[in-house]
């Protein structure tokens, strides 16, 4: 990438404020919000067997599909301290910092971290779960870490993470549905709080991105096709078994996300058509010559890759998860 630091540098210091303005808008407060603690039995109240019990019935007949997706949505969670070492080193995000871009990020980081403490404790007591292979694959995807295709670059790590905020909240608000719809009110409650999480992160980057446009639009425009030509691939995509190779078990967690509905190819064309709207990309102005063929481009994509979408058979092959118990 042929990037002017220095520039993006001034744009981040630029909407800096805007950022810290609205912190309270885009995230909660700590001493207010809800914990995993709120929604798990509690192992000091002689009713705790009573309540893990109950868990553990309506745990059991969840689909085995769901509680893949589950399990990989719980990893990517956990896999936290990748994503706050990886935007830590982006571009006008100063490790010195105490009223900055680094508080936003410790204090985004704090609200995730509350997610992969909630399901893995779920799973934990649900009784269908191999935690020391679920551990293991959590392991092994901090260790591996990742490669999304932004490099340093401020512009391109905002337009990830709200394309990758709105996937996630998709992505939990559907687990929550499929959850209650067989039976686990529990898990669907989980779930949808954390789904109401990630909308809100998703509407902060997107915003920034939004004042990025009104600075920068030439330079955003073309982030922002470079990343929808590079593909938006999910954080878990390094997702791995024990005796598996980086990535090999991706494709079946993604497929079982597929079979259920819960993450899909038309919920990709989906979000980009909502970044596109968001970002009002057809009505930016004052484009260089780059800046309109990158506008050309992402305003095509959309029906592209709807005709892909159209043309994709669900995955019908089911895998057996080193995670899940067999029944």
């Amino acid at each position: 990438m042929n990037i002017s630091y220095g520039a993006r540098r001034e744009v981040m210091k630029h909407i800096e404020k805007y950022m810290l303005d609205n912190m309270q808008t885009y995230l909660k407060s700590i001493d207010t919000n809800w914990q995993p603690s709120d929604f798990l039995p509690d192992s000091s109240k002689d009713n705790f067997f009573e309540e893990v019990k109950e868990l553990q019935e309506c745990a059991k007949d969840l689909p085995y599909d769901l509680i893949a997706v589950l399990i990989g949505d719980t990893i990517t969670e956990e896999a936290l301290p990748t994503y706050e070492s990886w935007l830590a080193t982006v571009e006008g995000v100063s490790k010195d910092e105490e009223g900055g871009w680094m508080k936003w990020l410790r204090y985004w980081t704090a609200e995730e971290n509350r997610h992969g403490d909630l399901l893995n404790k779920y799973l934990y007591l649900s009784g269908r779960v191999d935690m020391r292979q679920m551990e293991i694959s959590t392991q092994y995807l901090i260790a591996d870490g990742f490669d999304i295709g932004t490099d340093r670059d401020p512009y391109r790590n905002f337009i990830y993470t709200s394309f990758q905020e709105l996937a996630t909240n998709i992505s939990h608000r559907r687990v929550a549905s499929l959850a209650k719809k067989n039976g686990d009110t529990l898990l669907s409650k989980m779930c949808g709080v954390i789904a109401s999480d990630e909308a809100r992160h998703a509407k902060a980057y997107t915003d920034f991105i939004s004042q990025i446009f009104k600075v920068d639009q030439s330079e955003a425009m073309i982030a922002f096709e470079d990343m929808m030509r590079k593909k938006i691939v999910m954080p878990a995509h390094f997702l791995r078994e024990i005796g598996k190779k980086a990535g090999d078990t991706f494709s079946h967690f993604a497929d079982a996300a597929q079979r259920l509905g819960v993450y899909t190819a038309v919920d990709y064309v989906d979000i980009l058509q909502d970044l596109i709207k968001s970002w009002n990309i057809e009505q930016v102005t004052d484009l260089t010559d780059a800046g309109e063929k990158a506008r050309d481009y992402i305003m095509k994509l959309p029906g592209r890759l709807t005709r892909i979408a159209d043309r994709m058979k669900d995955p019908g092959l089911e895998y057996k998860f080193a995670w899940i118990h067999a029944m």
